[in-house]
């Protein structure tokens, strides 16, 4: 609706103005941080001195100039501690939620029943590693 002169506009024009207002002050800080960025890569690149040698070229890992084939065998069993290194560190991550609604009114048995649940789970997982000898370092 198109404003008309001298009427008041509504509650919800109103509300849908502040609205986008809020979003164009997102989309202009967005817009800043691009901005940023993209000068501060132009500045390092007009101002860095660009000398290729060999060396410089060379691949570098850990000081060891590259010997022999690119190709080495990685033991699979470090996929697994990583596995389960993951696994934990987002199941502790999602205890402290647990905590915050634990504490409120009105939620403490359910909550614990849940939370024993799964870790009640996360036991089960544990000892299935456990039996199955992940867990021993060989």
């Amino acid at each position: 609706m198109a404003d008309l002169p001298g009427v008041a506009p509504t509650r919800a024009v109103l509300a849908s103005s502040d609205y986008f207002h809020n979003y164009s002050v997102v989309g202009l800080l967005a817009l800043v941080g691009v901005l940023f960025v993209a000068v501060a890569f132009g500045a390092g690149r007009l101002l860095r001195p660009v000398v290729p040698t060999p060396e410089k070229l060379l691949t570098y890992e850990c000081g060891v100039d590259p010997v022999g084939e690119g190709w080495a065998h990685t033991q699979v069993r470090y996929y697994v501690y990583a596995f389960l290194y993951v696994i934990f560190a987002v199941d502790s991550i999602f205890l402290f939620p647990w905590a915050t609604v634990f504490a409120a009114p009105g939620y403490g048995a359910t909550t614990l029943v849940e939370m024993f649940i799964f870790l009640g789970f996360l036991a089960v997982g544990l000892l299935y590693a456990w039996k199955k000898g992940v867990l021993e370092w060989t």
